[in-house]
């Protein structure tokens, strides 16, 4: 081997070719990532640029699979909420070029799961074979905002993690929380501590840090769900009650009105009924705008209740509809409120990418 490069020296080419293989990609979905940072209007931090680079590693190995010997290390991202993990797992993700790629989102994974479960039941290996149904022949599992608070779901993603990592499928997850963190409830928490340990084993685990949450300087408020609005409506100051049924599942849920794509319904219709996060996602699905009245202060309902509204947010979000909140209390105080419960905060982070100005509206 002539280690001087020597262009003559045709022993030399194989190296080159190889090593143009391994850096150009890479380079190129940094640059890709970056260009789109730029026409979102922000250039990435230290720490998120940082990220970036070890996203295109992941991406770089993942795009070798076939030529490894053995499966491309993982990468589990969390840290606090609005510092930019799904933006840039998303903005990744899309730049990355390969068709053999999965994005799931938590909420929505578990209900094709259950779904898919329910049409292999017959089956021995149900699970399994549902599992398959959804990664088909991905090389890449992306799963965003992975939090676990039920006990039935963290079995479920033990399942499934043994299943992809046994494969050889590369992850990549988002997530608010660390690994020891998740399934948070003492009572319940040793049930995913075989789900941690297949985390820490198979996949790096990175901490993106950082003094700001994005989400509360945002200035962009023209599209989805920042194009939304926060009022403040005293007590029965709405339009008056109306009565109509959205169905989901075939169950019937009653709202206050469906009219041209658009839902309309109180607080206590959505989240203080017995509601699940499976009837958000068929109505996320067929309807493009909301209107959600009535909304107390967070405090004065429920522990259920208030899960309900922190899962409706995550599903309005990730489908990224434009909602009309009208509230007894204004923004401000909501989340003050909101913020005596630990696991809120993502959610309060998520109200904050509303129009400023709906903050303080009388």
């Amino acid at each position: 081997m002539n280690p001087a490069g020597d262009p003559n020296d045709d022993s030399a080419e194989p190296l080159v070719a190889w090593h143009a293989q391994r850096v150009r990609p890479e380079n190129a979905l940094v640059v890709g990532v970056e260009n789109a940072a730029a026409r979102d209007g922000f250039a990435l931090d230290a720490a998120q640029r940082a990220l970036l680079e070890r996203l295109a590693t992941l991406g770089a190995d993942v795009d070798r699979g076939p030529l490894r010997r053995s499966s491309p290390r993982s990468l589990y991202i969390h840290g606090d909420a609005g510092r930019g993990k799904s933006w840039l797992a998303d903005a990744f993700f899309a730049e990355l070029p390969l068709a053999q790629k999965t994005r799931v989102h938590f909420h929505r994974f578990f209900d094709e799961l259950h779904r898919s479960i329910h049409g292999h039941r017959s089956e021995r290996d149900a699970v399994e074979r549902a599992i398959d149904d959804i990664t088909g022949n991905s090389r890449l599992l992306f799963f965003d905002e992975l939090h676990v608070h039920d006990s039935g779901d963290a079995r479920l993603l033990t399942r499934l993690l043994d299943h992809v990592f046994q494969r050889g499928l590369a992850v990549l997850a988002t997530s608010n929380y660390a690994p020891d963190d998740l399934l948070p409830n003492p009572i319940w928490h040793h049930i995913f501590e075989p789900g941690i340990a297949l985390i820490k084993t198979h996949m790096d685990v990175w901490n993106l840090a950082g003094p700001i949450d994005y989400r509360t300087v945002n200035r962009e408020h023209g599209r989805g769900f920042a194009a939304g609005t926060w009022t403040l409506e005293p007590a029965g100051s709405g339009a008056p009650e109306q009565r109509a049924f959205a169905i989901a599942k075939g169950r019937s849920f009653t709202v206050t009105s469906l009219d041209g794509g658009e839902l309309v319904a109180s607080f206590d219709q959505l989240c203080s009924a017995a509601t699940s996060t499976v009837e958000y996602l068929d109505w996320a699905r067929c309807f493009s705008r909301w209107v959600i009245t009535d909304i107390p202060s967070f405090g004065a309902v429920d522990a259920e209740a208030q899960q309900r509204f922190i899962n409706l947010i995550d599903v309005l979000v990730d489908a990224d509809i434009p909602v009309r909140f009208s509230s007894t209390v204004d923004l401000s105080g909501f989340l003050a409120d909101a913020s005596r419960r630990p696991d809120a905060f993502r959610m309060a982070s998520r109200l904050l990418l509303l129009d400023s100005a709906s903050r303080s509206s009388a």
